[in-house]
């Protein structure tokens, strides 16, 4: 079958990919395992790909980042993804800068933004709570301000890069009284911060080499300069402008695992042998992956479009929305079809396959659930 090639790559975007797909390679997918062991991404790991010119790289060069668009960033999601290379928290640590890029102060993006492209801050989004997670309304952790400070107090949880992050994207109650507008943005950075405690890093189906992890804050004494915006009750405003971004995210890395596990699925099946002839010489197999073909290309089509409408400031709410739950689900679909035609080995972990199905089923839970974008498909017909 003909390779696909998406219609919003180019010369300069090829020979980026090649130079990432070399370092992931090299430096990366060594690593992976120890990652996995660790439950953690190394910092020298994020200082290298930030050495290398690989983060923000859809942040204005100006405040440090590559100068490139969202096809540039969607690159090193597909060279990662596409290897099963799910501990590496780019897309939480990109979501979180590009909040600063779109509402902090000029200040703030001068900050933070610079350190952030080198890989000396690494990312967190703390939103979700013991009692809140698709219902930000919901969220209790409270920001009292007190002279030059907020006072933090309450805790987080399943927090992707919760363990190594040094700046949090911290979703705070800054008004008791008021639902949706009481909520408000802290950029928190959590060297030496007295009162911070990171808590567990969690035990997950999947996502093993993520520090998914509780955060706590006791009397946290934050600057009030770190208001993102240098405005209260802005945060529900704020998070709800950059959703697409992020479900996008989800999105794509959802068609690259599916390529990868596709890909690595034929290379089995022409290897394998039972009953004197290969795997794929079966009816039933070609039959699969003729179905899991399928899928993917148009996984695959819906997302580019979706990449090339993101790129030209034209995607809405339900179309990420769409995506967002549509790929999840049949990500999830094809990794089941991929461990069945592996057989028994799908099942060990050993097994690219077996880790991506693992890993992928949480994709339809966070970045709001499929049953919530659902929910917010159906308000807009």
């Amino acid at each position: 079958m003909k390779p696909h090639v998406s219609p919003w790559m180019d010369d300069d975007l090829q020979m980026l990919r090649e130079a990432v797909s070399r370092f992931v390679e090299t430096e990366m997918l060594p690593h992976e395992a120890r990652w996995r062991a660790q439950h953690r991404v190394d910092h020298e790991t994020w200082r290298a790909v930030g050495e290398a010119g690989f983060l923000l790289m859809d942040v204005p060069a100006e405040y440090g980042g590559g100068g490139g668009d969202f096809r540039h960033e969607a690159v090193l999601y597909e060279e990662l993804n596409r290897r099963g290379l799910s501990g590496f928290g780019q897309g939480v640590h990109s979501i979180a800068a590009h909040y600063v890029l779109n509402y902090g102060t000029e200040e703030q993006k001068r900050r933070w933004l610079p350190r952030m492209a080198r890989g000396e801050l690494i990312g967190a989004i703390a939103m979700t709570e013991p009692g809140a997670g698709s219902d930000l309304k919901g969220i209790r952790t409270r920001a009292v301000r007190d002279g030059e400070h907020y006072v933090v107090n309450g805790s987080k949880i399943f927090i992707t890069n919760g363990s190594i992050a040094t700046i949090l994207m911290l979703v705070v109650r800054t008004d008791p009284n008021e639902r949706s507008r009481g909520l408000s943005i802290l950029m928190v950075e959590t060297g030496g911060l007295a009162g911070y405690r990171v808590g567990r890093v969690l035990d997950k189906m999947g996502l093993t080499a993520q520090d998914t992890s509780e955060l706590f804050f006791e009397d946290v004494r934050v600057p009030a300069d770190c208001l993102l915006g240098a405005e209260e009750g802005r945060g529900m405003h704020q998070l709800m402008g950059d959703l697409p971004y992020e479900r996008i995210t989800i999105a794509l890395a959802g068609v690259a695992a599916m390529e990868g596990a596709y890909a690595e699925t034929v290379r089995y099946v022409n290897e394998r042998r039972a009953f004197g002839q290969r795997i794929v010489e079966f009816q039933n197999t070609r039959f699969k992956l003729a179905e899991v073909a399928t899928l993917v290309r148009v996984a695959r089509t819906f997302v580019d479009s979706c990449i090339a409408q993101l790129v030209a400031g034209t995607l809405d709410t339900e179309t990420a929305a769409m995506a967002k739950w549509w790929i999840t689900d049949v990500q999830q679909q094809v990794m089941d079809e991929c461990v069945q035609l592996h057989g028994g080995y799908g099942y060990m972990n050993e097994y690219l396959v077996c880790r991506m199905f693992a890993d992928s089923r949480v994709q339809r839970i966070y970045g709001g659930t499929n049953e919530i974008m659902k929910e917010l498909i159906s308000r807009s017909l």
